[in-house]
C-alpha cells in the first residue's frame, strides 16, 4: 500500500475548532504527509502498473482540493492529475474504491457509471446531502440507494462506492461500509 496526494495549494484552510476559513496557505501533499506520518508520494508519480488497485477516501479535501464540487457541484473540474489517475485504473481494468463524497469523482469522469452516496432523500436527517444523488444523475450517472453499512459494485467499471459520512451515522456504521468497500475492491482486484 502507499499513500499518494497533489501536489497543490489546498483551496482553503480551516480552523477546525472556530468552524471557520484562516487566512493561512498550505499544500495539499504536506497535509497529507502529516496524516500519513511522511510516508506519501506525489501524485503525479502514481503509476497504475504498479498497483493492483485505487482507493479515494472522501471528505471536504475531495470537494476543495481533488476537484471544484464544493463550488460548482455537477459543473466541477477535476484536477488533472487525479483525472489521470482514476483514467489509467480505468484503462487497465483495475478497480477503483471511492468513499464519501469521493464517489462524485468517477461521476464526473466516467459517465454512465453507477455509483452510491447514500439515499437520494433525507431519511430521518440521516442522508443531509441526498440532493448529491441526484446531480450524480444529471451527470448521466445512475445512482444507487445504499444504507451506510453497504457499499456498491458498479462490475462493468470495476468501480466500488460507499457513503460513509455521507451519512449521520454511528462512527461503527460508517467504518462498516468503509470495510465492505475495501473488501470488495480487493474481490475486483
Amino acid at each position: 500500500v502507499k499513500i499518494f496526494a497533489p501536489n497543490i495549494e489546498q483551496r482553503d484552510v480551516v480552523n477546525h475548532l472556530k468552524g471557520c476559513p484562516t487566512e493561512e496557505k498550505r499544500n495539499v501533499l504536506v497535509e497529507s504527509a502529516r496524516l500519513a506520518r511522511g510516508s506519501i508520494q506525489d501524485l503525479a508519480e502514481l503509476k497504475a502498473s504498479e498497483f493492483d488497485a485505487v482507493i479515494f477516501p472522501g471528505g471536504f479535501g475531495v470537494a476543495k482540493n481533488l476537484c471544484s464540487w464544493a463550488v460548482d457541484g455537477k459543473n466541477c473540474t477535476v484536477n488533472e492529475h487525479v483525472n489521470s489517475t482514476l483514467q489509467a485504473f480505468h484503462s487497465a481494468k483495475k478497480p477503483i474504491g471511492l468513499c464519501c463524497i469521493s464517489p462524485v469523482l468517477a461521476a464526473k469522469v466516467f459517465p454512465g457509471c453507477e455509483v452510491t452516496v447514500g439515499q437520494d432523500k433525507n431519511v430521518d436527517g440521516r442522508f443531509p446531502d441526498a440532493e448529491t444523488a441526484s446531480a450524480i444523475a444529471e451527470l448521466g450517472c445512475k445512482h444507487i440507494c445504499k444504507n451506510v453499512n453497504e457499499s456498491h459494485v458498479d462490475k462493468a467499471n470495476k468501480i466500488v462506492t460507499t457513503c460513509a459520512f455521507m451519512c449521520k451515522a454511528p462512527l461503527h456504521e460508517i467504518f462498516d461500509g468503509i470495510g465492505t468497500m475495501v473488501q470488495e475492491v480487493l474481490k475486483l482486484a
